[in-house]
């Protein structure tokens, strides 16, 4: 059955257009459609393609030379005038050369900067003139189901674009090193091979996310690294060419506290975490930790598991006094660390 377009008296008694309901998707359709090609024009000038070289892993590929370099690619966006790019460390982590690509043409040579694994974040620098940086947003101001953009140069000289919108925010990621990144955006844009790295934007074109892993049998479930997060991570890497981040020496793992010890020692948290062994001369070993001890609070905070103790062991732990209460032989003992640099 067909639908035509009618009229209706408007308020002043003159005829004015009726659109069926067919109409109005389009309409609704061709504005979403206006909204991300504006988006992609707008940001896509910004996103480089990297082309990576890798020594080879003679343990990973046996019947591979061991002078042959690995290759790899990803994407990356300009954030500055001057040059700077950011994208995944698993991208550039260890690369013996990179060349960035611009959808311009242009390419060039690009140096490393710094790289953070425990965020997959890293920053390249690139010599050229004429670029046009992208704009970070604050990532505490989303909202779930506003439109998330997925931008990505996995080729070169051409760019990739995927839409979606925000699922969800503050999940958390593994990385490789084992440890969580907090601020993570969840969103159904799909991540094309190649586009990790790439920026995830919102309906202003700007940066609210760097899109840094894919869950494949989730079926398409995408995830970008906050915007906020980012911009501290990247920060620290220019100034610095890393994140610093505090350590105690101990090996441990996470364990539930005996029902027993619970409603004797009326302590606040249900676990803490063991120490199953202490490297000798660290801090752990000078504050007088040893194998066994179990770690409730740092600095009045409950620690029970591996991760909450990588959260609290920041920059701002490293080589000062911080409080430890331990559970030692059934009773509770308060020890101070002086954490040092993760190296």
């Amino acid at each position: 059955m067909l639908e035509f377009l009618s009229t209706e008296a408007g308020p002043n008694g003159t005829a004015s257009p009726s659109f069926s309901a067919l109409e109005k998707d389009e309409i609704i359709l061709d504005t979403y459609s206006r909204t991300v090609s504006g988006v992609a024009r707008q940001v896509s000038g910004a996103v480089v393609h990297l082309k990576v070289q890798k020594p080879a892993d003679p343990n990973k590929r046996p019947n591979q030379a061991p002078n042959q370099p690995n290759g790899g690619s990803g994407s990356g966006f300009v954030i500055s005038t001057d040059g700077f790019v950011v994208t995944n460390s698993h991208v550039v982590n260890g690369a013996s050369h990179i060349e960035a690509s611009l959808p311009d043409g242009r390419s060039f040579h690009a140096h490393l900067v710094g790289d953070d694994p425990a965020t997959d974040i890293a920053v390249v620098k690139i010599d050229g003139d004429n670029l046009t940086p992208t704009r970070f947003a604050d990532s505490s101001s989303l909202q779930v189901g506003q439109i998330a953009i997925a931008i990505g140069n996995p080729f070169g000289f051409q760019y990739s674009v995927t839409a979606g919108v925000v699922s969800a925010l503050g999940r958390t990621l593994r990385t490789q090193t084992g440890r969580l990144i907090d601020d993570v955006i969840q969103t159904d844009a799909a991540l094309n091979p190649g586009n990790s790295g790439g920026p995830l934007v919102d309906s202003f074109g700007q940066v609210i996310g760097v899109n840094t892993a894919v869950i494949l049998p989730a079926q398409g479930l995408c995830f970008a690294v906050a915007s906020n997060l980012v911009k501290y991570v990247v920060g620290k890497l220019i100034l610095e060419g890393k994140v610093r981040r505090g350590m105690l020496g101990i090996g441990a793992q996470a364990v539930p506290l005996p029902v027993k010890w619970l409603n004797a020692l009326e302590v606040p948290t249900k676990g803490g975490i063991q120490i199953q062994s202490v490297e000798s001369g660290g801090p752990a070993d000078n504050a007088g930790l040893r194998a066994g001890d179990i770690i409730l609070q740092f600095e009045g905070k409950p620690v029970d598991t591996i991760d909450a103790l990588h959260k609290v062991l920041d920059e701002t732990s490293i080589g000062r006094n911080v409080s430890l209460w331990v559970l030692r032989d059934g009773q509770l003992k308060s020890l101070v660390a002086v954490p040092m640099e993760m190296r």
